[in-house]
């Protein structure tokens, strides 16, 4: 978690993250966050196994979809919930700019996790993180996250292989302070059921 908030990462390809701080709830932490998407942008499938993931529409329309089931529209107001264990994308499904506000609850690592795949891209130009940054993110963090999009053979084979080739190379000093991964909590089965959608306010 960061000690100054709000701050803002970007990844250099139409996203913007700003995180505005935690919240402490009778049910728990979350981390609170506003987002900024170009027309167009958003993250590729992937799941967050032990955190809730929300999104309210602020302004602009918000794509999105849960693995095996058809694409959805979110207008302003709308509220969408994927509950821990739900692979998911979203989009920016509009023609101007999407604004949103939301939550990862609990905060576990994802600040640090997206601050540093988002930091890597930007450096990258933009078009995703360096591999090797990659490989040790994924790798270090694979009882919290995993990106669906990539071949089974990529995320089993070859990511494990350059997390090694990256640990013998020294590409990982700069991450010599990442926090530990989340081990406290077993990791649920895949979450294939439908998202929440509520209007803002209900």
């Amino acid at each position: 978690m960061s000690e100054s908030y709000p701050y803002t990462i970007d990844n250099g390809h139409g996203e913007q993250l700003i995180f505005t701080g935690v919240i402490h709830g009778p049910d728990g932490d979350r981390a609170e966050a506003e987002g900024v998407a170009r027309p167009g942008a958003g993250p590729p499938m992937h799941v967050h196994y032990l955190q809730e993931e929300a999104a309210r529409v602020v302004t602009g329309r918000l794509g999105y979809q849960v693995l095996g089931e058809e694409p959805k529209v979110a207008d302003v107001g709308e509220l969408v919930v994927w509950p821990a264990g739900t692979p998911h994308k979203w989009w920016n499904a509009g023609t101007t700019e999407l604004r949103m506000s939301g939550w990862c609850k609990p905060p576990d690592n994802i600040e640090f996790f997206l601050g540093a795949l988002f930091a890597s891209a930007k450096r990258n130009g933009g078009g995703g993180p360096a591999l090797f940054d990659a490989a040790f993110l994924m790798m270090r963090y694979r009882s919290e996250y995993a990106m669906l999009e990539l071949p089974s053979f990529v995320r089993g084979v070859v990511i494990p292989m350059l997390f090694v080739v990256g640990r013998v190379l020294g590409k990982h000093e700069k991450y010599r302070d990442a926090p530990e991964p989340m081990k406290k909590r077993p990791v649920p089965t895949l979450h294939s059921g439908p998202c929440h959608l509520r209007l803002f306010g209900r």
